[in-house]
């Protein structure tokens, strides 16, 4: 339903302009980072379309120590990973396949070219990853229907579900593409964001099939504010790779999507990860993993459900068995869900429509940096708090979910 005001148009409800962005850290800024920002900021200089060398040679290391070894020249830089996937689509043409739920600024790359896009199921037990019967099945049926599938777009750490794929689930997903000659775009945006780093495992896709897979990484997820847009791609080192960089650099030139100076600077001295670059990350993923276990206790205790979080900032939740209280409130699909959660909690809740979930189901995203306050001073004594969860204005914003989740049971 789209509600609107006279003389004006549609209110909150766009898919695109009004989509819900990235979960924000929600944590004062890293000193180090805007010393190296303002460093740079009177550099008249602009950054090469593509990244500057310093950028790009941070990002091979930040790629090797991961187990992904990488040269510059199958690296690109721009301002934000939705640049790098509409140039991607661009530039590898066809149909692109999605799982579903995906993260919310995904399909609206495909669909500004005017390419189809198709969703695939997910299996029960994670997000991110098209379940490799599905996708086998979705890709045969584009094709008998005169369709022509060509990419992939996929998650191991996922936004929205913030679950972690099991290897074995990736691998399985990776050989079906590999199979039916999909090239893949692997979103590794929250890699570094895992709760436990040691379980579950993380496995990328580039890991499995290094000639067919391009990653993806925006820097908001692990390092920068969303305002200081920056992100990465690796393109692979054999078979296409270097062929579809050049591609993906003309549609960045076209777009004139450049790293801002400033940016660059600052996104190279984090992918570098110094030390006090390093201490934040684990310190904010800690403190993000306490919040979303507490909202996931919630949400359990409520007699709602909702996946463990394991990666990110996030939680995706299903109100589906309190549906007979919500539909006593006019709450029967996922844009009413967002509007009565949005105005009931006073915080954004994204609805599962906006992640190309089915506008029937009563699923929403919840951010868990909203739990974290609105003033520097909140979040900075969150994040160094023994125990945040024990902070007045963070217990306060838990007791205030909890409540609106036990009212509707």
């Amino acid at each position: 339903m789209r509600r609107t005001k006279p003389g004006r148009g549609p209110v909150g409800h766009g898919p695109v302009r009004y989509g819900p962005p990235l979960p924000d850290q929600g944590l004062p800024l890293l000193p180090e980072l805007t010393a190296v920002l303002s460093a740079a900021a009177g550099r008249p200089d602009a950054v090469p379309l593509g990244g500057s060398p310093a950028l790009l040679d941070a990002a091979c290391g930040y790629w090797d120590r991961r187990g992904l070894p990488t040269t510059p020249d199958r690296v690109v830089a721009a301002p934000g990973a939705p640049a790098l996937l509409l140039a991607l689509t661009a530039a590898i043409g066809g149909d692109v396949l999605l799982p579903r739920p995906c993260a919310a600024w995904w399909e609206p790359e495909a669909r500004a070219l005017g390419r189809s896009v198709f969703h695939v199921p997910t299996p029960a037990e994670c997000g991110g990853v098209p379940d490799s019967y599905a996708l086998l099945e979705t890709v045969r049926r584009i094709r008998d229907e005169g369709g022509d599938p060509r990419l992939l777009v996929l998650c191991v750490a996922d936004d929205p579900t913030a679950t972690v794929a099991p290897p074995e689930l990736v691998h399985e997903t990776v050989e079906a593409a590999a199979g039916e000659g999909l090239h893949l775009v692997s979103d590794e945006t929250w890699r570094d964001t895992l709760h436990d780093p040691h379980d579950p495992v993380l496995l990328s896709p580039a890991e499995m099939l290094p000639d067919r897979v391009t990653v993806v990484t925006d820097l908001a997820g692990p390092f920068l504010p969303p305002g200081w847009p920056a992100a990465v791609a690796r393109f692979p080192a054999d078979g296409i790779g270097g062929g579809l960089r050049d591609r993906v650099l003309d549609v960045l030139t076209a777009l004139g999507a450049r790293v801002a100076t400033p940016v660059a600077a600052a996104a190279a001295y984090a992918l570098d990860e110094p030390g006090p670059v390093s201490e934040r990350l684990a310190a904010a993923v800690r403190l993000h993993a306490r919040l979303a276990a507490a909202a996931h206790r919630a949400v359990i205790a409520a007699g709602a459900l909702a996946l463990p979080p394991r990666a990110g900032r996030h939680l995706y939740v299903d109100l589906a068995p309190l549906r007979p209280a919500l539909t006593a409130h006019g709450v029967g699909d996922a844009q009413e869900l967002e509007d009565f959660l949005t105005t009931r909690l006073g915080l954004p809740a994204p609805g599962g429509h906006r992640f190309g979930d089915d506008l029937g189901a009563l699923r929403f995203r919840l951010s868990t940096g909203l739990f974290l306050g609105t003033a520097d001073e909140e979040r900075a004594q969150a994040l160094a708090a023994p125990d945040s969860l024990e902070l007045p204005h963070v217990e306060s914003a838990l007791t205030l979910f909890r409540a609106a989740l036990e009212d509707l049971r």
